[in-house]
């Protein structure tokens, strides 16, 4: 593996019985990097971070994360990581400080250390006053909060994480997000990312899409939204007919969703007045707006696609 890489896969796949979760996906994330992985419910993201991590044995296929192959140096590979996963990794029972100093001990950190950390992350995360509070009695965003505490608290090189703000308001969010740029900032760390939520991924050095356990799409955001269009041409009608055989000439196949046209317009000079002027006849609303990765993510899973 590379030195500058600090996760790599090769043809890495993951069979259980007849379904192929992931199918022969090659991935190269650069150290320092923040990297996305995008998807439908089912795309094989969480099972690849599985992977990556060395909860699931691969099935064919190899990665190296950190520099350690996952299946012959896995106790390596987690020494490397931090991990946040859908499924909180907190006990309940304990309180956010006994929460984190069992991490530090099974991360083979001094119990100063752990300590001094600690309460760096609750610091931060504006948890001191909950310090000594169970873990049950936490809304769910300053769980999520300690989640994220517990998997970077013995400093990792690369933190995984899946899906780490799902179900948060959006300052919640925000505050997460803050702490994870200031992350690669200082610590200059690789983050790698699976999430439902386009707006967190824009920032990414560079993104997946994924389905049916393959690539699908990979590169920049911006190269991506720039792939598929400039602009989309949105159009509502009751007779989606016409405006398809009017338009679909000129602008290809549209998406198609309850009275609701979505044409991709390549011409980054295109403008509402280059329609036929008939068209509003035939319409009850037209809108041109910029194109941006939710457009991706509908256009790479459009039926058909």
């Amino acid at each position: 593996m590379p030195n500058a890489l600090a996760i790599e896969s090769r043809s890495l796949s993951k069979s259980y019985g007849c379904l192929l979760a992931v199918d022969a996906l090659d991935l190269s994330v650069a150290q320092g990097s923040f990297f996305g992985l995008l998807g439908r419910n089912g795309s094989g993201k969480t099972t690849t971070l599985h992977m990556l991590s060395t909860l699931v044995r691969p099935s064919a296929g190899q990665a190296w994360v950190g520099g350690y192959e996952v299946v012959r140096q896995p106790v390596a590979v987690r020494r490397a990581i931090g991990v946040v996963f859908q499924e909180s990794a907190l006990d309940r029972t304990l309180t956010v400080v006994e929460n984190l100093r069992f991490a530090g001990a099974l991360a083979g950190l001094s119990r100063r250390i752990a300590r001094q950390r600690g309460e760096e992350l609750l610091t931060l995360f504006d948890l001191t006053e909950k310090c000594h509070a169970p873990v049950s009695t936490l809304s769910g965003g300053l769980r999520r909060a300690v989640d994220i505490a517990r998997g970077v608290l013995h400093r990792p090189r690369i933190l995984i994480l899946d899906e780490p703000t799902i179900g948060l308001d959006v300052i919640n969010r925000r505050q997460i997000w803050r702490f994870l740029q200031r992350l690669r900032t200082e610590e200059g760390s690789t983050l790698m990312l699976s999430t439902h939520y386009m707006d967190e991924v824009e920032g990414c050095d560079e993104v997946v899409f994924m389905k049916g356990g393959k690539t699908i799409g990979q590169g920049r955001p911006a190269a991506l939204v720039s792939g598929v269009a400039s602009f989309i041409l949105e159009i509502e009608t009751e007779t989606p007919a016409l405006s398809i055989q009017e338009l679909t000439p000129r602008f290809g196949e549209p998406l198609a969703e309850e009275g609701r046209l979505q044409f991709r317009i390549l011409d980054r000079d295109f403008a509402l007045s280059h329609l036929p002027a008939h068209l509003k006849h035939i319409t009850r609303g037209i809108h041109l707006r910029r194109a941006d990765l939710n457009d991706v993510y509908l256009w790479l899973n459009r039926p058909g696609a």
